[in-house]
């Protein structure tokens, strides 16, 4: 549904994408022009495979979940967008149809950027051409990273690998998204998530808290399992 449409609302959530960043505040006022603002509440579809694309989705409050299906329908969880980070980018520069599910984890408000114009613009400021390039460029690493440790590495390989990528040098990991999504991404069951988990806390690797948040407890340890020592 539609929320209020005043451009300090706009340049806010326009000002937190790091894609923007670089623009003035005039030219900021431009983006907000042809933005609009929307809510949309936990389990909302914000599009589906085979939809229309041309529009740019920026998250200035809550989380979407990128997924795909399989010719089975099995779902494979890609990433979690969350405020700051923005969505559906690829459709700006295609013409064919959407490729992914965004899901509204929780109530998100964003702002929506129309593509034509938003091309217009990128033409007049080279600066948001490369910075969208840059954040593609790193979604694409992520992904043949993902690609490769599902293909290469076991189930304890990726897993150390999720947890030593999550926890960014720090002791401390909370997902961002249920078990059952985080074990879709790492490309196994949330039955094997659940007793690789507890199989890594009964190692002393790691410490479970809860739902959502794990402690490492043996960094050295699940670096060696991953192949970095």
């Amino acid at each position: 549904m539609e929320c209020n449409h005043h451009e300090n609302s706009h340049s806010n959530c326009i000002a937190s994408v790091p894609i923007f960043s670089s623009l003035s505040h005039e030219e900021m006022m431009e983006i907000a022009y042809i933005t609009s603002a929307q809510t949309f509440e936990k389990g909302e579809m914000v599009y589906m495979s085979g939809d229309k694309g041309g529009t740019l989705f920026v998250l200035h409050t809550g989380r979407v979940k990128i997924s795909r299906l399989n010719s089975n329908g099995k779902e494979q969880v890609i990433r979690v967008v969350g405020p700051g980070e923005f969505m559906g980018e690829l459709s700006l520069f295609s013409s064919l149809p959407l490729t992914d599910n965004a899901e509204v984890l929780e109530t998100t408000t964003m702002c929506v950027v129309e593509g034509s114009k938003l091309k217009e613009l990128v033409a007049k400021y080279a600066s948001i051409a490369f910075k969208i390039m840059d954040e593609m460029s790193k979604r694409l690493e992520k992904a043949e990273t993902l690609i490769e440790a599902i293909n290469l590495s076991t189930v304890e390989q990726r897993l150390a690998q999720a947890l030593l990528s999550l926890s960014e040098g720090k002791k401390e990991v909370v997902l961002n998204m249920t078990k059952r999504d985080f074990a879709s991404q790492l490309g196994m069951s949330q039955e094997t998530l659940s007793r690789k988990l507890t199989s890594f806390q009964d190692e002393g690797l790691i410490e479970l808290k809860g739902h959502k948040k794990i402690i490492i407890s043996n960094k050295s340890g699940l670096e060696e399992i991953n192949g970095i020592v």
